[in-house]
């Protein structure tokens, strides 16, 4: 007797199919759950990143933004960003906190690489939300620093989460850069 007909004289084709479709409908991942994409941007490279990600993973996205905008001007923003860096600052956030944190899981957090750490403003937004409890995906953009310190000082702002591999991406493939974070949500296991 083939195996498909034992299923069914058992009675549990109707429990399989609803497997199949349950798991077809989740289109990810049941551990993954519920995903949020923060992110911030200066140049657009992390925000392409962020957009990436939000488009692969249907995660709902939240962009980090100073009450007052960094200058236009790159090497103006160089200077401010190492001051904040070594006065530890945290930047006044248009938007500090997600009302809605506790319906995610997942929270994929993006931000380039400033200084070898992660932007001030960053920290400022991991010092109003609680992501304790939750997976932490964290990507970084570069000018060819790589990932630095960015992945311990994000840590040491979150503790309690759990950490997934970090996706690195020099800020000028960012915007070229699907096949890499294909390839990244396949490892750390949030694949559509």
């Amino acid at each position: 007797m083939t195996l498909m007909l034992k299923i069914f004289k058992a009675g549990m084709l109707p429990a399989l199919a609803m497997a199949l479709m349950l798991s077809l409908a989740c289109g990810r991942s049941e551990a993954a759950g519920k995903a949020l994409v923060v992110y911030f941007s200066w140049s657009g490279n992390t925000e392409a990143l962020a957009q990436e990600i939000q488009a692969q993973t249907g995660a709902d996205i939240f962009r980090i933004e100073t009450a007052t905008p960094y200058p236009e001007n790159y090497n103006a923003t160089v200077d401010q960003g190492r001051a904040e860096l070594r006065e530890n600052a945290r930047p006044a956030l248009k938007q500090a906190k997600v009302e809605n944190l506790a319906e995610y899981d997942t929270v994929f957090i993006g931000a380039p690489n400033w200084w070898s750490s992660i932007p001030m403003p960053v920290a400022t937004f991991l010092e109003a939300n609680d992501l304790s409890g939750k997976t932490v995906a964290q990507f970084v953009t570069h000018g060819g620093g790589g990932v630095a310190n960015c992945d311990r000082d994000l840590q040491r702002l979150c503790p309690g989460a759990k950490y997934t591999e970090v996706l690195s991406v020099g800020g000028s493939s960012a915007r070229g850069a699907k096949e890499e974070v294909t390839e990244w949500l396949a490892a750390i296991g949030f694949a559509k």
